[in-house]
């Protein structure tokens, strides 16, 4: 797929992501996805379910690859989802909701990550990023404040404080969940540190599994 041919997929297919809670949605189960890279294109990504109450993990999966899709910024997804899905397709416990370690609607295109593998899975998404798609004011320092997200003059997504004092991560919709749920969940799945504990065991699982295959810290 060229660049030009995956920004109108994109564009086509986010007309597809659902920005609302089913009422009947109860998430039990959680999976974190992240993807990390040796120095050339190689690639390991892992899906950890844990349990949602307990965030004891329930399983994971991680997935060896290669990627041959430039790195385009907004086009993050089209080099990792492949992986991804193959190692969502493993897993022995189905997640009732997705967080994946980067955008959701927050994202130039209202498609990032989060949007896409909700869309390609069916499963609720939200995406948890780092680093702000947009402009925003300082949460209160307190836990669970929150401020918009703003990009394009439109809101799409919040600044989120899990820990006091602490920087806030930037919470967006991704797929059949509201903005008001994903921030509640996320803020669930963070009770000691500012990333959710899905983020960061799919973070270490990640750096385990590159250093052992590569033989490099």
């Amino acid at each position: 797929m060229t660049v030009e041919e995956a920004i109108a997929l994109q564009e086509r297919l986010r007309s597809s992501v659902i920005a609302a809670t089913e009422p009947d949605l109860v998430v039990r189960t959680v999976a974190g996805l992240d993807v990390g890279y040796a120095s050339d294109d190689r690639l390991a990504a892992v899906a950890v379910v844990l349990d949602a109450e307990s965030l004891e993990p329930l399983d994971e999966v991680v997935v060896h690859g290669t990627t041959d899709f430039p790195y385009v910024p907004g086009l993050f997804a089209f080099r990792e989802m492949p992986s991804l899905v193959r190692a969502l397709d493993r897993l022995s416990v189905r997640p009732d909701l997705l967080v994946c370690d980067g955008q959701g609607v927050a994202h130039p295109r209202r498609f990032g990550l989060a949007c896409h593998l909700g869309v390609e899975t069916g499963l609720p998404s939200v995406g948890v990023a780092k680093t702000p798609m947009g402009a925003f004011t300082a949460p209160a320092d307190s836990r669970g404040a929150v401020s918009d997200l703003v990009l394009d003059g439109e809101v799409v997504g919040r600044a989120l404080r899990t820990q006091p004092g602490v920087k806030p991560v930037f919470v967006s919709v991704g797929h059949r969940i509201d903005l008001d749920r994903a921030g509640a969940e996320v803020l669930r799945l963070a009770p000691r540190y500012r990333l959710p504990e899905t983020t960061r065991r799919a973070d270490q699982l990640t750096r385990l599994s590159l250093r052992d295959r590569t033989g490099r810290p």
